[in-house]
């Protein structure tokens, strides 16, 4: 008899702020005027393509993990950048996420800027 093998914990979905709606509508803005840039729905956030390749998710009622984070997903890091992500404290790496997705925490509105870096270095890497 074969033993069921345990599938990874699915990450947990916040509600977010209504602060985090207003930031995650600018970042989906700007996110829709870069070249061959899509989104579709899923479940509470809305996925971001480079042509057919998820690249971000950003929240509209529900947020992975806490209530003011974004999602980016890259398929891997260059030491330099990944360095810099491990030096980041709004970035998580705690937590098991499918796929190679990071988490980034927005706490103010001077967040924004470098959550649009992660995401151009996310869309980068989405070729």
């Amino acid at each position: 008899m074969k033993s069921k093998k345990k599938s990874p914990a699915r990450p947990g979905f916040s509600r977010i702020t209504e602060e985090m709606k207003e930031w995650s509508g600018m970042l989906g803005q700007e996110l829709q005027r870069w070249p061959h840039v899509t989104s579709r729905p899923m479940f509470g956030l809305l996925g971001y393509y480079r042509k057919a390749r998820i690249f971000a998710a950003l929240p509209v009622t529900r947020s992975i993990g806490t209530p003011n984070s974004i999602i980016f997903k890259m398929k891997s890091m260059p030491p330099e950048l990944l360095r810099r992500a491990m030096d980041d404290p709004r970035l998580d790496f705690e937590r098991e996420k499918p796929a190679r997705w990071r988490s980034f925490e927005i706490r103010s509105a001077e967040d924004l800027r470098d959550a649009m870096w992660w995401l151009n270095q996310a869309y980068e890497r989405a070729k």
